[in-house]
């Protein structure tokens, strides 16, 4: 292998290692090498097998698009296919997030990448779409960026302090999940939209919440949403692995009603 191969992969686990403030010697045991081989590892001094780098990643938890460039790294092929959604053997994917969508009905559901560009909603999503300009609707369609522009959903939603803490907290936790830095831009991006003046509602944690609401300003009516989010279980694709599905539920009575009248 190259020489500038194997600093390159030892950089990366290092990196990963880091990450996930995982000790050298208990990455060591628990892949069953000693800590002097992966210490040579990261270091350069060894090159891995194809199937070490696996199975580092694995104990990881490195997301499938890393693990790729791990092997790269290394020297090898990747190992994760990453096929376009609207090719014929994503067909069962498309298929069972449709159905999901369907299934929400007639509460709003939505798909996403990893980025949170949208892939599918469902026709109930019109409630949070309702009356926004047309270029923000455009594709390609980030949910976050629509979520926070005062111009979309950004200018009606009741308590946006506390939802953009929410929605930050998350997208924190997905950058020290797969360190992407289009998601490091995404949230510089998103903290650079207008605040809610009221401080109060910057907390999280409300008394007598059981989960974090999206309180939403309509007409003259305020509706109340929580959230699912659902993902697959054993993904072998890098787009499946990016892919998930977020379905709003109606948080009180008259949420639900209003949902069930916006569809015929």
């Amino acid at each position: 292998m190259p020489e500038e191969k194997r600093y390159l992969f030892g950089d990366l686990l290092r990196e990963w290692r880091t990450i996930r403030k995982v000790p050298q010697l208990e990455l060591a045991s628990v892949a069953d090498v000693s800590a002097r081989h992966l210490s040579f590892l990261e270091t350069g001094r060894s090159a891995p097998s194809r199937a070490m780098v696996l199975t580092l990643a694995e104990h990881l938890e490195v997301p499938l698009r890393e693990r790729n460039q791990l092997l790269l790294a290394a020297g090898f092929a990747p190992s994760y296919s990453e096929s376009a959604l609207d090719g014929e053997r994503m067909s069962m994917v498309r298929s069972a997030i449709r159905q999901v969508l369907a299934a929400t009905q007639p509460y709003p559901a939505l798909a996403v990448d990893r980025h949170w560009n949208l892939v599918d909603a469902n026709a109930a999503v019109a409630a949070f779409t309702q009356d926004a300009p047309e270029d923000l609707l455009a594709a390609p369609f980030n949910v976050l960026k629509f979520s926070l522009d005062p111009r979309g959903l950004g200018g009606r939603i009741v308590n946006l302090g506390q939802w953009r803490t929410h929605l930050f907290e998350r997208l924190e936790r997905q950058i020290r999940v797969t360190g992407d830095p289009k998601l490091k831009t995404l949230l510089a991006e998103l903290r650079a939209y207008p605040a809610a003046e009221d401080d109060d509602v910057d907390d999280p944690t409300m008394a007598g919440d059981v989960a974090v609401y999206l309180r939403l300003r309509t007409g003259d009516q305020e509706l109340s949403f929580f959230s699912t989010v659902t993902t697959f279980g054993t993904p072998l694709d890098v787009t499946v692995d990016e892919l998930s599905v977020e379905s709003f539920y109606p948080a009180d009575d008259k949420t639900a009603e209003y949902l069930r009248r916006l569809l015929p």
